[in-house]
Order: C-alpha cells, then structure tokens, then sequence
C-alpha cells in the first residue's frame, strides 16, 4: 500500500509539535551533514580520499551513515607536526 503526498502530509500534522519539531531538525541535520560531506568530496583531491570519489558521492546520498563514513573513514587524515 502506497502513502500518497497528501497521506503523508496530514499525519505528519497529526504529530504533536515537539515530534514534529524533531523530524524537521533530524531532516535539516541529515540534508547538511549530506551537503558538507558532498562538498568535502568535491574540494577534496581525489588523491586525498580512500577509494573512487564517485562511491564516495554515492555512499553520502544514504540518510546518515554514508556522510559520517566518508568524514571518519573517507579521507586521508593530515599529519601534525
């Protein structure tokens, strides 16, 4: 069974408005942390990120995990003197 636009939208109403408060939050944080880690692999030399860039930019279209995996695991870390 398939929620239309309009399905979606009136339960969404339905929450109360702290849920709906932290679903609007949890999905701005989710499109920034995305956005910066697609910016990151954009700036970024490719010889400076672990793998293909291109896997990269596909890992970081998923919610949460694919950013957070390219910011921790993604890039070659600078060494400090």
């Amino acid at each position: 069974m398939k929620a239309t636009i309009s399905q979606i939208a009136r339960d969404f109403r339905a929450l109360s408005p702290v849920k709906q408060a932290a679903i609007a939050a949890i999905t701005a944080w989710n499109l920034w942390l995305s956005a910066s880690a697609q910016l990151s692999i954009q700036r970024t030399p490719a010889d400076r990120i672990r793998g293909r860039k291109w896997l990269w930019r596909l890992a970081c279209l998923t919610n949460t995990v694919g950013p957070l995996a390219y910011f921790r695991w993604g890039r070659h870390q600078e060494t400090r003197l």
